[in-house]
């Protein structure tokens, strides 16, 4: 083992301590406080890959350029290794050509960084932490990232493809990144590395042994199955997980707060219905239906209000996604021009954000009473670049150990303010697309919101909705009992003399996207089941609005 504290340098305003001999430019500024070099060490041993005869590249060094490599990816290989070596004035550092970097890159392969982050990803949130927990539970979200792009070279396609949309293909391969995330820190708990598309929970579930029954785990649609629950629930985490709108489990109990218990193939749910209407500042108004179902069956202990509310922490995963997407890398594509390459550069983009968010936590945790959240990603990183180039606070100051780095000192002098209730549209900005998306109900620009009104949709006291209902006699051959096409037509028949358009039909029946409903009204249209009296207004038929149909309940 060589000597790892050793060799110190002085000029004329500064001292700096670094590694001994040829390791010397093998370090991260402060964040080798949280990559040390026995970490770095182990990591090489446990995956094989130490050098066999001692050069002048030694794999540690090789280590921290492929991780500095992440940190300032707007630069080619020399200009990171004279990053490392910027601030090592008079010591006896070597100068590798371009070709040499490469190769150790590929000597060193993806084992090193895969086991480097896996070791990293830990819950870092303590208890004291605000914004972290509800109840006694630890607050984590699954949820994937499609968007970091990879170069469109032939060996990458041989694992990675490209997405065909309506209008052309794209012009870049996609790697999904599935993730385990903690919502309040934001921090990883665990990753997985495919080709984009893959399907999410199929991806999730290699992530299930990260799980403990003391956390709780936020998710969206795209983990509904039945299959995906039960596993997630053997587990004994906590689950809120949002339905689909158009899935309506069946109501075997209705509670007091007007939420009500069923089984999904044979787990025992609470499910909880909610019409969300936000007002902004200038008077707008943006509405949505959320079904979710939840573990947490007592009313009383866990009020439908509170988690509605709890449900938007998972946002912070979405935040995750754009730190490392957008802030960390720049929006910029990756590098590598291989599957190798790519495997090793993100597992070392995932273990240098993970040491920046252990970074921020320590400083969080040092000012008690601070929310997680106003740790600011941007600050965090931009310090630890420069503390990378002039090599300060490699290691800890030995006489006194307990203050903190640059690091945490830059998050605390620039505390991000409160967070603000805000809202805006989401939208589909892919040029290949043909249609934005953009939901018409939300504003285009961001604005804040000033008030946020929960409406519980109670179903009707002993109602069965779902798959009950297949027992009952269609009105017709095509319409299934209970689906869009019944509830449309009885909606209709309430008000035979009324035209009704279909954002109007959708927020009557709780459909929160009125665009595919419009599409299917055109084509009800068209089988005899409704009729066109104007431009976007519909009407029932001749022969079904004589039929005497009537309005259902809207559960």
């Amino acid at each position: 083992m060589p000597d790892q504290y050793a060799t110190t340098t002085t000029s004329a305003t500064r001292t700096i301590t670094v590694a001994a001999g040829i390791y010397a430019p093998g370090h991260l500024g402060e964040l080798t406080r949280y990559l040390p070099f026995d970490l770095i060490d182990a990591a090489l041993e446990h995956t094989r890959t130490q050098q066999q005869r001692l050069r002048r590249l030694p794999s540690r060094v090789g280590v921290y350029f492929v991780l500095a490599l992440t940190l300032f990816p707007h630069l080619g290989y020399a200009r990171v290794w004279d990053t490392l070596v910027a601030g090592l004035h008079g010591l006896p550092v070597p100068r590798p050509s371009q070709s040499a970097l490469s190769h150790l890159r590929r000597r060193l392969g993806a084992g090193p960084f895969k086991t480097l982050f896996e070791t990293l990803a830990v819950p870092l949130a303590q208890p004291a932490i605000p914004g972290t927990r509800y109840r006694h539970w630890r607050t984590v979200a699954f949820d994937a990232c499609h968007s970091i792009k990879a170069p469109d070279s032939e060996r990458n396609l041989t694992w990675l493809r490209k997405i065909h949309y309506q209008q052309g293909v794209e012009g870049y391969p996609r790697l999904q990144i599935t993730t385990l995330c903690e919502t309040g820190t934001r921090s990883l708990l665990g990753a997985t590395l495919t080709r984009a598309p893959s399907g999410e929970p199929d991806q999730a579930r290699t992530l299930l042994d990260r799980l403990t029954p003391q956390m709780l785990v936020l998710a969206d649609q795209a983990y509904q199955g039945n299959t995906f629950l039960g596993e997630l629930a053997t587990t004994g985490a906590q689950l809120l997980i949002r339905l689909h709108p158009r899935r309506r489990p069946r109501v075997e109990t209705l509670l007091p707060d007007g939420s009500y218990l069923t089984h999904l193939d044979g787990l025992k749910l609470r499910v909880i219905e909610a019409r969300i209407t936000a007002t902004t500042q200038d008077g707008q108004q943006a509405r949505g239906v959320y079904r979710l179902a939840t573990t947490l069956l007592d009313h009383r202990t866990d009020p439908a209000p509170q988690l509605l509310a709890l449900y938007h922490e998972r946002w912070e995963i979405e935040s995750a996604f754009y730190s490392l997407r957008h802030t960390l890398l720049n929006r910029r594509v990756l590098r590598s021009q291989d599957p190798a390459g790519l495997e090793q550069e993100v597992w070392a983009l995932l273990a240098l954000y993970q040491a920046l968010r252990m970074a921020m936590v320590e400083a969080v945790e040092s000012r008690p009473g601070t929310h997680a959240d106003r740790a600011g990603f941007t600050t965090a990183l931009n310090t630890a670049r420069c503390q990378v180039i002039t090599a300060q606070q490699v290691l800890p100051d030995d006489d006194d150990p307990g203050r903190g780095g640059s690091i945490v000192q830059a998050v605390l002098d620039n505390l991000l303010p409160a967070r603000r209730a805000r809202i805006s549209s989401r939208k589909v900005k892919c040029p290949q697309l043909r249609y934005g998306y953009a939901d018409p109900e939300r504003p285009l620009a961001t604005h804040q919101v000033q008030k946020v009104e929960l409406e519980i949709l109670a179903p009707a006291p002993g109602a069965v909705v779902g798959p009950k209902q297949s027992a009952a006699q269609p009105l017709a051959p095509g319409i299934r009992p209970g689906g869009s096409k019944e509830r449309t037509m009885r909606l209709l028949g309430s008000g035979p003399d009324r035209g009704w358009s279909p954002i109007e039909v959708a927020r009557a029946l709780g459909y929160p996207h009125y665009r595919s409903l419009a599409t299917q009204m055109g084509v009800w249209v068209q089988e005899g089941f409704l009729q066109r009296i104007a431009r976007g207004r519909y009407t029932l038929a001749p022969r079904w609005a004589s039929s005497g149909l009537t309005a259902q309940p809207v559960p």
